[in-house]
């Protein structure tokens, strides 16, 4: 399994825990029974942290992930090109991608998305769900702002992929007039199936298999259905859409494993891989499936990342 989100790190902060924590739904407790895996672990800043703050904030979650990947050097490492993502986990270790959730780590300054590059940050979503110097979430239908449009380009400078999950449908269409490259959203789904305005609009959707980006599908109840049963149909009528909407090549995992309440047939990282044989027995191709699961997000990092 290739998972693009997850907000572990800061609870394994504040739990003083580990990779192995026992209070998070993701940990690596069963590393024993994946083939590969890699977890994409962002630092989630929250809406009430701001300025520099918020780069501190950012600092000391880094850190913490440094620390862990010292301490259990044996289960997991840090990657820093496309080809240590096969290498770490040909070795059965979790390859671990470095993302950041809210552009607030930037603190209005441009210099710090070199800041955040220079310490590993392969992605960052523009916003979370309120106003930050970039844009704003679903709370206000306000846009980019100037430096987040100075950010984007930025941000495409220096590596780091652009992330549009929690962008609101302004920013969304501001972002692909200035956008050059292709950008992501690491845990989102579709509204046209759950009418959650976080989830993508079938067009947003149909844009980025255009911009050949990559859409990670959201284990959080509220994101999978409007009756919030989370279930593992659930899922496969987001999974299915997707597939009609002609997704296949940009489909994938987009756990928010420890930021969202997950249905108990999903909440761990096995789990989620073994919804994999459900979507089996409702017609999706097991070619269909090793995309969403692991390829289509490991080729989109080899000619994206760098």
């Amino acid at each position: 399994m290739f998972d693009l989100h997850c907000d572990s790190i800061v609870n394994y902060k504040k739990e003083q825990s580990d990779f192995l924590c026992g209070k998070t739904q993701f940990s690596l407790k069963e590393l024993d029974k994946f083939r590969r895996l890699c977890q994409t672990m962002a630092v989630f800043i929250p809406d009430d942290v701001r300025g520099e703050e918020a780069v501190q904030y950012f600092r000391d979650h880094k850190e913490y992930l440094d620390l862990l990947l010292r301490k259990q050097s044996e289960m997991a490492e840090l990657v820093c090109t496309p080809g240590d993502i096969e290498r770490i986990t040909a070795e059965g270790r979790c390859a671990v991608i470095l993302a950041v959730e809210s552009g607030a780590a930037l603190a209005g300054s441009l210099d710090n998305v070199d800041y955040l590059a220079a310490n590993g940050v392969k992605m960052m979503t523009l916003v979370w769900n309120g106003p930050n110097e970039l844009g704003s979430g679903q709370r206000t239908d306000q846009g980019l702002t100037p430096f987040g449009r100075q950010a984007v380009k930025r941000m495409e400078e220096a590596g780091i992929i652009v992330d549009v999950s929690h962008l609101n449908d302004r920013g969304f269409e501001e972002l692909c007039g200035i956008a050059g490259k292709p950008f992501i959203a690491t845990h989102s789904n579709l509204r046209s199936v759950c009418s959650h305005k976080r989830n993508l609009t079938e067009a947003q959707f149909k844009e980025m298999i255009n911009r050949k980006g990559l859409v990670g599908v959201n284990l959080y109840e509220q994101f999978l259905a409007d009756d919030h049963k989370g279930d593992l149909d659930s899922m496969y009528r987001h999974v299915s859409r997707m597939l009609e909407l002609g997704g296949e090549d940009i489909i994938a995992c987009g756990s928010d494993f420890d930021g969202a309440d997950i249905d108990e047939t999903l909440d761990t990282p096995v789990k989620f891989a073994r919804s994999a044989e459900y979507l089996l027995t409702r017609g999706v191709s097991e070619r269909t499936i090793d995309k969403m699961f692991f390829e289509n997000a490991l080729d989109f990092f080899k000619k994206n990342l760098r």
